[in-house]
C-alpha cells in the first residue's frame, strides 16, 4: 500500500516525502513541476527522492482528471496527502487563474478520486492565511475564519469547506492543517528567507514591508512535517489544526539573524505593507499537541543557520 503526495516536488512536499521513504513507506509523488519558480530546485529534490525505489513520480496536473485517475487505478493508495497547490498571497493579485484552477478544481479532482477510491484518510495543506486580518492573537482553530483578504487565503477556506462537505456526506476523514510560515534547506525562493539571503550576499537592498512592523510565526520544515505524519496516522471524521512554532517573532529580529550568520549587514528598503497581507501570525497549537501530540522544537535561530548551511552548499558560496 502506498502513499500519495501531490505537491512531491515542492518545499514541504519534498521533505515529506523523504522522511516517509526513510520510515520504510512507499511514496507515490504527483507533481506538474511547473515553471512558477525555478524548476531546477524541484529537480534537485526530486533527485534525491528517486534514488530511492519505494519512490514513485507522475509528471502531470491535479487539474488532469484522467491522469490523477490512472494514478489511483494503478497504485493501491492507502492514504492521500494533498500538498500540491499554487502558493503565494501576492501571486494571486496578478494571477487569480492559477489559483482558480490548482486549488479548486485540482483539489476537488483530488477529493474526490479519494473518495472513490475510498482512502483510509485524505490529509491536505491548508493554511495560516485564512485568519485574515484576525485581531485576537494568537490564532485558534476556534476562531471565525469568514474573511480573507487574499484569493489564495479564499482558496484555502474554499478547500476547508469541500473537505467537510466531503467528510460529512461521504464519511471521508478529512484533516486540514494550517501551516505557519514554513521555512527550511531547499525552501521556496518567494519566501522571506531565500530571498534575503539572496540578496544580502550579493549585496543587494531587501525590501521590508509594513516598515518594518511584522511578525511572523516562523516553523521550521522538520517540526512541519512531524505534524502532517501525526495527521496521517490520526484520521479524524474532519479536523482542522494548527501548524506553527507557537511564537510571533519580530521580523527585523529575523534579519538580524540573517545578518549574524552571513556575517554581513543588509541593506533595507522600508516599505508599505502588500495588499493581501497581515502584519503578524501567531498560531496557537494546543489542539494540535492535544490530539496530534505536535510539539515543534526548532527555534529560529538553529533553523536559519541549517538554512544558509545549506544555500551555501547548494549555490557552492564559501
Amino acid at each position: 500500500m502506498s502513499i500519495l503526495v501531490t505537491g512531491a516536488a515542492g518545499f514541504i512536499g519534498f521533505h515529506l516525502s523523504k522522511k516517509l521513504l526513510d520510515n520504510g513507506k512507499s511514496v507515490v509523488g504527483y507533481d506538474s513541476v511547473n515553471d512558477y519558480y525555478d524548476p531546477s530546485l524541484k529537480e534537485a529534490r526530486l533527485k534525491i527522492l528517486e534514488k530511492s525505489e519505494r519512490f514513485t513520480l507522475y509528471r502531470n496536473d491535479l487539474c488532469d482528471f484522467k491522469a490523477l485517475e490512472a494514478v489511483f487505478e494503478t497504485h493501491n493508495i492507502q492514504k492521500v496527502c494533498n500538498l500540491a497547490a499554487q502558493a503565494g498571497v501576492r501571486y494571486s493579485l496578478i494571477n487569480p487563474f492559477a489559483y482558480q484552477k490548482s486549488n479548486l478544481e485540482g483539489f476537488l479532482n483530488i477529493i474526490e478520486l479519494s473518495k472513490r477510491a475510498q482512502v483510509s484518510n485524505f490529509v491536505y495543506a491548508s493554511s495560516s492565511s485564512v485568519y485574515g486580518n484576525n485581531k485576537k492573537l494568537p490564532f485558534s482553530v476556534d476562531d471565525n475564519v469568514d474573511h480573507p483578504i487574499s484569493l489564495y487565503a479564499a482558496s484555502k477556506k474554499s478547500n476547508e469547506l469541500i473537505a467537510h462537505t466531503y467528510s460529512h456526506l461521504f464519511n471521508m476523514p478529512t484533516t486540514g492543517l494550517r501551516f505557519f510560515t514554513v521555512y527550511g534547506p531547499y525552501g521556496r525562493p518567494d519566501m522571506a528567507l531565500y530571498i534575503f539571503t539572496k540578496k544580502i550576499l550579493a549585496g543587494e537592498a531587501i525590501d521590508v514591508y509594513n516598515n518594518g512592523k511584522m511578525r511572523r510565526d516562523f516553523t521550521y520544515v522538520d517540526d512541519i512535517v512531524d505534524g502532517i505524519i501525526a495527521a496521517l496516522n490520526i484520521p479524524s471524521d474532519y479536523e482542522v489544526f494548527n501548524l506553527g512554532n507557537h511564537r510571533s517573532e519580530d521580523l527585523m529580529d529575523f534579519i538580524r539573524l540573517i545578518e549574524k550568520r552571513l556575517g554581513r549587514q543588509a541593506k533595507i528598503n522600508l516599505m508599505p505593507i502588500q495588499p493581501g497581507d497581515v502584519p503578524e501570525t501567531f498560531a496557537d497549537i494546543d489542539h494540535s499537541r492535544k490530539i496530534l501530540g505536535f510539539n515543534p522544537t526548532t527555534g529560529i535561530e538553529l533553523g536559519i543557520e541549517r538554512f544558509i548551511d545549506w544555500y551555501k552548499d547548494y549555490y557552492h558560496i564559501n
